[in-house]
């Protein structure tokens, strides 16, 4: 485990990805949807591991959110990393987890589709059965290494600094994120056909081993943002692109269940008294 506090990157405002639909086209934007549900969906022999992953994950959201000091160990690697100042309760993590979709990611993976003229539900169900107990933990705590590690190079990702930074807590995350990268781009991945019927951008995997590799140098590098996260997006990719941002985020919300209850049913938009505040 590290043990050196880490540092956070600046914002990223710059460099933005190029449009892909500047350059060449992916599978994804090409292929005809049955080769793509085929390729997501794998081998037969791939699915007793899907779904155990699925249990595996299940698994591990009871153990850590049912037991009281569950969640502050399940942390313990990324407070001694310098990655989490003050650890969310269970009920702030819920929330939290909530709204970083409702109002980050699928507000800014939507609209970034409508841009390449995909359907975010198809999309949503290549992502599906290319690893469904990925998508049961937004936040990465209840999942292993490679299933961090599947998810961010399954799709272009708005920042992928988060990732990077949680990957960074695991033994060996960041060697490991560096080999599977490679995988993907050689061929030799064993999801490569999958993940290649999914990420939306043929230039996605190089870009992100690039920004990797310089991670490890400076933690402080700005990290390639998609290229749609402009000034519309730029006060969430602020508060939820980064771990230790996010954390904070989850930190300043509702700790008792009325307040949670309350917070879930009335707070329809982003509320930006409490996002992380600008750099001075």
């Amino acid at each position: 485990m590290m043990t050196r506090r880490m540092q956070t990157p600046a914002p990223a405002t710059t460099p933005q990805m190029a449009d892909p639909r500047a350059g060449d086209a992916s599978a994804r934007t090409t292929k005809p949807a049955l080769d793509l549900l085929r390729a997501a969906i794998g081998s037969r022999q791939q699915w007793p591991g899907k779904l155990a992953r699925v249990g595996t994950t299940l698994a591990a959201w009871g153990r850590i959110m049912r037991r009281d000091g569950g969640l502050a160990l399940r942390l313990e690697p990324l407070v001694r990393a310098g990655l989490i100042a003050q650890v969310p309760t269970r009920l702030q993590l819920i929330v939290g987890s909530l709204d970083m979709v409702r109002f980050w990611i699928t507000p800014a993976a939507a609209d970034y589709y409508r841009q390449q003229g995909i359907s975010f539900a198809f999309h949503q169900l290549l992502r599906l059965v290319d690893d469904p107990g990925a998508m049961l933990d937004p936040v990465g705590f209840f999942v292993d290494r490679d299933a961090v590690i599947g998810h961010l190079l399954q799709v272009v990702h708005a920042n992928p600094v988060y990732d990077v930074q949680l990957l960074s807590t695991h033994r060996d995350g960041l060697d490991a994120l560096e080999a599977q990268t490679r995988g993907v781009i050689d061929g030799s991945h064993p999801r490569a056909r999958s993940i290649g019927a999914i990420v939306e951008e043929p230039g996605y995997h190089a870009r992100l081993l690039a920004f990797v590799r310089a991670y490890r140098v400076d933690p402080t590098t700005t990290p390639p943002v998609r290229s749609n996260i402009d000034e519309r997006f730029a006060l969430l990719e602020r508060t939820f692109g980064t771990l230790p941002a996010a954390m904070r985020y989850f930190a300043r919300l509702p700790t008792d269940l009325s307040g949670a209850s309350h917070h879930l049913r009335t707070v329809t938009v982003f509320p930006e008294h409490l996002a992380e505040p600008a750099l001075s």
